[in-house]
C-alpha cells in the first residue's frame, strides 16, 4: 500500500520500505520541555540515551529501564553532537568552549581538539568515532553567529571544515569545500563517509544535502558527490543502519533514503527533527530528537553498532 498510513506516522514512498517496520507501531512521545533538541547517543552498558538541549546548556539522559528523564550536565557549554568511542566514553561537540571534548571514566572532562595551526575551532557540530579509534568531526560556525546556542563571536579560521583527530592526537583537515558541514556518518563498512551541508541556512542558493565520500586505506577522503538533496527543510543529523539505509531528520521527520540516494518513505513526527539515533538492547530502536521533545518508534532494521 502506497501513501501515508493513518495513525502510525510512515508513509510509504517505494515498496522497499515497508519491510523496514511493522504495521501497528506507532511513533511515541518520550519526554518534552527543550528548547532545541540535538546530538542524541546510546549507551548499551547502561541502557540509556544522552540528548542535548543547545540553548538550554543542558545535556538530558533517558533511561531505557524506567522512561524516567533527568539531567546529566548543566551547563554543558552549549553541547551539541556527541557519540562514543571505543572504550565508552562520551565525545561530545561543544559550541560554547568551541571544542571536541571526551569524557573521561572518572567523569572528569579532556579536550579533543580546540584549534587548528593555532586558530580556534569555530563551533564543532557533529562527531563520529572510526573503529580504528579516530574522530571525525564537522565545524560549521552556528555556535558563534549569534548568542543562542554558543556565544558570538568572529571565526579565526574563515571557513568551515571537516576534520579528522588520529589516535595520536593530531588534527588533520579532510574536507574544505563545504558551506555549512552539519551530520555524518560512516557506512556500514566504513568505506565512504556521508556529510550533510545545510548552508542553505544563511544564503538561499547555499546546499540542503548529503554528499558522500570515499574514505581511502590513509584516512583521507576522496572527493565528494551529491548523494541526495532534502525535499522537506534540510539534513541536519542522520544515522545508517546495517543495510546502509540513510534515516535522516528533516523538517516533517524522519526521512529513509536506500543506498542509491533515493528517498524511500519517512516517520512523520509532529516537530522539526534535529538529529536521530539508533538505540535499545537489540539497536531497533530509532530515537529522535523533536524540537521539544523526544520521540521514539520500534523498527525493523537495526541501526550499526557504535565502536
Amino acid at each position: 500500500m502506497f501513501g501515508e498510513i493513518e495513525g502510525t506516522g510512515f508513509e510509504v514512498l517505494e515498496p522497499e520500505f515497508e519491510n523496514c517496520f511493522v504495521g501497528h507501531v506507532r511513533v511515541e512521545r518520550l519526554w518534552t520541555g527543550a528548547r532545541w533538541s540535538e546530538g542524541p547517543v546510546w549507551f548499551a552498558a547502561g541502557r540509556y540515551l544522552l540528548w542535548s538541549d543547545i540553548p538550554n546548556d543542558r545535556i538530558l539522559r533517558f533511561d531505557d529501564a524506567d522512561g524516567s528523564v533527568s539531567t546529566f550536565r548543566q551547563p554543558a557549554n552549549n553541547a551539541n553532537g556527541h557519540a562514543v568511542d571505543g572504550q565508552g566514553r562520551l565525545i561530545s561537540c561543544e559550541h560554547l568552549t568551541r571544542c571536541v571534548s571526551r569524557t573521561e571514566h572518572d567523569g572528569s572532562i579532556s579536550v579533543v581538539a580546540d584549534t587548528f595551526d593555532g586558530k580556534r575551532l569555530n563551533s564543532p557540530n557533529d562527531v563520529t568515532v572510526k573503529s580504528d579509534g579516530s574522530i571525525w568531526f564537522t565545524d560549521p560556525s552556528y555556535g558563534i553567529l549569534t548568542d543562542y546556542e554558543g556565544e558570538r563571536a568572529e571565526s579565526e579560521i574563515g571557513a568551515c571544515h571537516v576534520y579528522r583527530v588520529d589516535p595520536t592526537g593530531a588534527i588533520h583537515i579532510v574536507a574544505d569545500d563545504y558551506w555549512k558541514p552539519n551530520g555524518l556518518a560512516f557506512s556500514p563498512d566504513e568505506s565512504m563517509l556521508y556529510i550533510a551541508d545545510t548552508g542553505i541556512t544563511h544564503d538561499p542558493d547555499g546546499p540542503k544535502h548529503i554528499r558522500r565520500h570515499p574514505v581511502h586505506a590513509d584516512n583521507t577522503l576522496g572527493p565528494g558527490e551529491v548523494f541526495a538533496t532534502c525535499s522537506e527543510g534540510l539534513f541536519d543529523g542522520f544515522r545508517v543502519d546495517r543495510n546502509g539505509r540513510i534515516w535522516s531528520s528533516a523538517a516533517d521527520g524522519v526521512h529513509c533514503i536506500n543506498t542509491d540516494g533515493k528517498l524511500i518513505g519517512k516517520v512523520h513526527v509532529p516537530e522539526m527533527v534535529g538529529n536521530v539515533c539508533f538505540g535499545g538492547p537489540k539497536l531497533n530502536r530509532l530515537f529522535v530528537c523533536g524540537t521539544t521533545s523526544l520521540y521514539s518508534v520500534f523498527l525493523n532494521v537495526k541501526g550499526v553498532s557504535p565502536v
